[in-house]
């Protein structure tokens, strides 16, 4: 049973119909957040360029779960979220070259690793049947009302 489910999900994120790869939270707490997707298995996937899904989106994957994090620990806080760009991807690594062919969900865990105004720091891990297949660091900057 998820702890947040998909239409939750929308309602706290900018992505919207296909392009929200995730599809529920299993867990999350002040530091973190444990989510699933089953989008990379869709021939419709809007990252899927002829035929194929780059395993390189899996950054999109922890993103989207950082997002999704931001927005709950805003919540919280009883505050909306405000938007942000990635603007860094750093120690990105895969252990497949693709997408095609994993059957099952993905887990999409996204921990904080530096939270200050304006900008925000996860680690990510992407993993499949429980085997570890991507994982990295994203930097965000946030926007800041004038």
């Amino acid at each position: 049973m998820p702890v947040i489910g998909r239409d939750e999900i929308l309602q706290h994120v900018p992505h919207a119909g296909r392009m929200c790869l995730i599809d529920e939270v299993t867990s999350w707490d002040a530091g973190g957040i444990v989510c699933l997707a089953r989008s990379h298995a869709r021939e419709d996937h809007p990252l899927r360029r002829f035929g194929r899904l780059s395993a390189l989106h899996l950054v999109e994957y922890g993103a989207q779960a950082m997002a999704i994090h931001g927005a709950l620990l805003e919540r919280e806080r009883g505050a909306q979220a405000q938007p942000g760009m990635l603007v860094s991807v750093r120690d990105f690594r895969t252990q497949v070259p693709s997408l095609d062919g994993l059957a099952g969900p993905l887990t999409v865990a996204a921990r904080s690793q530096m939270a200050r105004p304006g900008a925000l720091i996860y680690e990510f891990r992407c993993l499949h049947d429980g085997i570890a297949i991507a994982s990295g660091r994203v930097a965000v900057m946030l926007s800041t009302a004038a």
